[in-house]
Formats: structure tokens, sequence, C-alpha cells
């Protein structure tokens, strides 16, 4: 290579270095304002700032393409340049502090510029290269605290709230120190005995989103851990205060569940923050702890290695997903994976008034929304090769037929030019169709409370048949169909007018005007309850859903700039409702 070619290729690589130090600037800014935003109640900026975060990443990759195509004509460099600039970049990751996040970005640009044909580790990170397994920051990713006794566990309370560096006060800071120990004696009780490895370890950066804070931790004795989370609200009045303390992993994964969305945290080396947080879940893959963490572009990249190692360790075929075919989406599946494909058809069915471009409006409004925990999240790709083998033929008849100009098949590969990823959930239909009794009570007062939620946070699920509803393995109803949803505050939700005539009322067809953004929430009915047992559910729990009024006071509330507390825990583990409880008159209380 001569020296000319050489010095484009490092310059090249400067210039992708450039643009992915310049999105981590901003991003790490953004979590330091969130941090403020906190502690000032500021609500809408919180939301407002997760929205727009979801771009910044894009806006960068677009950015770098635009800058290498001005000053390089990067579309009209040769392979061994290419080659090159990729041995280049490496070299100056060796002392990076996200190296594996700074390979993704270089991964975005470089496809955005190359073919597909060069989408191989010649030219592309498809493996790491950069190790970061002992990468740390200074200061260090978390703080070590060492309780001497028993009674000093409520010191190492203090500390760990202290050095959050909160600059709003504490409502009553001795209050949520006795309710912290009496929750982490209860786990780590006073006999239990002191081994030579005793500590307390927290991540040194607060995780913040929505309305609440949250240090995640562990207790260290010996060689068992107890993993847990102190959740923070501010109360009232610029004070802060002690929500609960989560320890178990159960609850501590909803915290990080694939339906919530991303936190905010500060972090110098986020492969710190994974593996602290891999020790605190030990079955959360890397991609879901990489994307909780605001790296979602990232965890991309990981699933989709993670995918391409399963692909090469199993030998199952690609199917159609069971349950309900829907009309907007073709959905396939890997039996043996966890998660489902969902593929946009080009011939949607008439009774949907939506096109291919409003159905991605849609899931990218999901992407940028507070989904609290009832919205699965999906990962967006472009020109996934598939092992044609792989596929049976049922599944490429189907897609041949329905979703023909997504396709691209030859005799070794299907690629697949637009797809959607999402956890895969039991359908709440199906579910049903098995549920005993108990079970089908729950799942109802699940699925009332998923669309509570979601109507809370201004989301208007739009189509709340059960097949549009999943079951989680945690047994959470999440929603997974989204072209009909809309804000809350775009619907206009009316009571169905009485019949003023007898022909009126006998009238085959609806006899009262009706806006594109009408909701009649008493016509949810026939559609919901046609199963007595299921009536008998909903109406003893969730009454309130099929009166306008509901949802004409939560629009309301939203309107005037409300935002809802909708808490990643039971309100049981909450210690203001454990006080209030406590407060009560026996007779009251019971």
């Amino acid at each position: 290579m001569t020296p000319g070619k050489l010095a484009t290729a490092k310059a090249i690589a400067q210039v992708i270095l450039w643009g992915f130090n310049k999105h981590y600037r901003i991003f790490r800014e953004t979590a330091r304002q969130a941090k403020q935003r906190f502690e000032q109640a500021d609500w809408l900026g919180m939301q407002r700032a997760a929205s727009e975060r979801i771009a910044f990443y894009d806006t960068r990759v677009l950015e770098t393409v635009e800058r290498l195509d001005r000053e390089f004509r990067a579309d009209t460099q040769d392979n061994e340049l290419w080659s090159q600039i990729k041995f280049e970049y490496v070299d100056l990751l060796l002392d990076h502090k996200q190296p594996e996040c700074a390979e993704s970005f270089f991964n975005s640009v470089i496809c955005k510029i190359l073919h597909r044909d060069y989408y191989r580790n010649e030219f592309i990170f498809v493996r790491p290269t950069i190790s970061t397994e002992y990468l740390d920051s200074e200061p260090t990713a978390y703080r070590s605290y060492y309780p001497a006794s028993p009674h000093e566990l409520r010191d190492v309370f203090r500390e760990i709230l202290f050095d959050a560096d909160f600059m709003a006060p504490f409502a009553n800071l001795e209050r949520d120190l006795d309710a912290l120990c009496a929750e982490a004696e209860a786990v780590f009780p006073p006999s239990v005995k002191r081994m030579p490895n005793h500590q307390v370890q927290v991540l040194s950066g607060p995780f913040f989103r929505n309305k609440g804070c949250y240090l995640i931790g562990k207790i260290i004795n010996g060689f068992q851990e107890w993993p847990f989370a102190i959740a923070l609200l501010h109360e009232h009045l610029g004070r802060l205060s002690v929500d609960t303390i989560l320890f178990e992993r159960d609850q501590i994964l909803t915290l990080f569940s694939f339906a919530r969305a991303y936190f905010f945290v500060d972090m110098e080396v986020p492969a710190g923050y994974v593996q602290f947080l891999r020790s605190v879940m030990p079955n959360k893959p890397k991609a879901e702890l990489y994307a909780m963490v605001g790296l979602q572009k990232f965890g991309k990249t990981l699933f989709y290695r993670d995918f391409l190692h399963h692909l090469k360790h199993s030998t199952d075929q690609f199917v159609i997903a069971p349950g309900i075919k829907g009309l907007v989406m073709l959905v396939f599946c890997l039996p043996s994976f966890p998660y489902v494909f969902k593929v946009i058809k080009d011939r949607i069915s008439a009774t949907k008034d939506i096109t291919r471009e409003g159905v991605m409006q849609k899931y990218q409004l999901v992407k940028r929304h507070d989904r609290v925990g009832r919205m699965a999240d999906n990962l967006e790709y472009s020109n996934v090769a598939f092992p044609r083998a792989r596929f049976s033929q049922e599944l490429i008849d189907e897609l041949l037929a329905l979703a023909p100009s997504m396709l691209e098949v030859t005799p070794d590969t299907v690629v697949v030019r637009h797809l959607y990823i999402e956890r895969y959930m039991t359908p709440l239909n199906l579910y049903m169709q098995s549920a005993s009794d108990v079970e089908l009570e729950r799942c109802l007062i699940e699925y009332g409370q998923a669309i509570k939620d979601l109507a809370a946070a201004n989301i208007f699920p739009g189509d709340m048949l059960y097949k549009n509803f999943g079951v989680s393995r945690q047994g959470r109803v999440v929603f997974y169909d989204y072209d009909e949803i809309e804000y809350m505050t775009t619907c206009n939700f009316r009571r169905v007018p009485e019949p003023r005539t007898e022909e009126e009322a006998m009238a085959s067809e609806v006899w009262y005007s009706v806006g594109r953004y009408d909701v009649f929430p008493e016509e949810f009915k026939p559609f919901l309850l046609g199963d007595p047992r299921v009536r008998a559910i909903m109406l003893k729990h969730h009454a309130d859903l099929f009166t306008p009024e509901f949802w004409q006071r939560l629009k309301e509330r939203i309107e005037k700039g409300h935002v809802v507390s909708v808490f990643p825990y039971p309100q049981s583990l909450r210690f203001n409702v454990r006080r209030r409880a406590e407060a009560l008159p026996a007779e009251v209380a019971r």
C-alpha cells in the first residue's frame, strides 16, 4: 500500500472515531442532565430527553458518513483501503474506554457506505477485536463498602445515599435508613456469620428512568451474594425519599425488563457496568443489558452475534409463528430461539387503514416512548441474511405471497430487507384457552392493568383483542401489536348516543357521526366479554375500562401535564404504602 493510501486509511479511521466520540460525549451529557431533572422533578423534560436520545446514534452515523463522502469520496475507495481502515481503527481503540461500542459504530458507518457483500470480518467487526473484560474507569465503575458488624450496615446505606451526591435533600433520611435496615436484616440477618470477604458493592452511577432513580448493588459474604436495588423518588417540596429496596432477582429482572424504557446512567466504561449487572442478573443476555443502559445500538450488534452463534449450534427450521395470523405483520420464529421475527406485509388487509410507512412510524413511536413495562421493545434490522436450508417451504411460500418486496431468495440464503425482532411471549388468547380459573383471573387482572398503565402513559392501544397481548415468563401481560396505537391526547372518548327514534334504535348501521379518532369504550364489551368467565372477571376488576369517563379523566390529567408514576415493583413493597397501612386502625386495615 502506498504512503498516500495509508495516510487516507488513517484519516478515515480517525473521522469514524471522531463521530463515535462525539456521540458518546453527548450520550453522557444527557445522562448527567437526567440527574438534574430528577432532582428538580422535571418529568416532562425527562420524557423529552428519553425520546430525543433514541435518534442520537443515527444522527451521528449520518453526520460521519456525510463527512467521509465530502472529504474522501468514501464510496469510491477500493477493497484494499477498506481492509486497512479497519486495521487502523483497531489501533485507535487500544486505550479506548468504550471500544465495543466504537466497533459497532464503525459497522454502522461502513454499512451505510458499502454493499452487503462487504459485511464480513475483513471489513467490519463481525467478531469483536478489543477485549473489554478488564476495562475499568477512574473512579471505578462500582464503590465498595466494608461493614465491620451488622450494626454498621446502617452506616453503609447512609454512605451509599450520600455518595450518590444528590443536590436535593432527603425528606426523612433516618426513617428511610430504618426501613432499609429492616429489609436488609430480613434477607441478611445478624445471625449470619460474617466471612472475611464481607462487603457491599454499588455501581457508582445512579440509574434514572421516568420519575424514579435506582442504585444497583450487592452484598457479598464470602462466596455468597445478595443483589439489591434501592429505589428513590422525588417525594415533595424538592425532597427525596427511599421508596423501597428490592432483593429478589426476579424483582430486579423486572426493573430491567425488555418492556421498559432505557435507563439514563453516566458511564465512562459501559463494559464495567454491564459486567456488574451480569453478576446481579446472570441469566440476562448482555445484549439486553447494553440496551437497558441506553446503548441499544450496541445491544443490537450483540444480539445479532448471539443469533448467528445460535444458528450455528442448532438445526431446527424457521416456521410461521403460532397464534392467529396478523392482518399487518407476517410473524415467524425459530422454535429453539426465544424471539419472533415480524415482517410488514406488502398487501395489508383492507380493514386496516395504514401503510407500510405508517406501521414503521408506529414502531418508532413505541421505541421513543416510555413503555412502562407494557410494550415489548423491538429490534429493527435491514438486509438480514438467513440460511435458506433453515426455512420451511411453508414459510417461504407465505413470505413470497404476502411480502415479496421484502424478500430475496437464492439457493443458499433468504435475505429479508426489513424486519423487527421481539422477545417471544405466549399470545394471551392461547394462554387463556388452557388457563385454570385461578390463572385466568390473574392474567385478566394483568391484562386490564396493562391497558390502564398504557393509558396513563398517554398510549391508547387501539386494537385491544387478546391476541395482541402476550404473557411473559414472569406472568406479566405485555402489548405487542402497534399498528393501531394512538396517543390518548389524540383520541376523543365518547359515550354511544341514545337513539332518538325507533328507526335509529333498529338501524343495522351506525346512525350517528363517527370521527377518525372517536372511541366508544362501551363498544369494547362485545369483542372482549363474549366468554361468561371472562366477562365476570373483567367486570369485577376492570369495569371502568368500558366507560368513557375513565378514559376522559386520564386524558384530562395528561393534557394538564401530569406524568404518571408507574412502579416496576408491587405497591406492597413500597415503604410509604406499608407505613400508611400500619397507621390505619385494625378494622379499617382489614
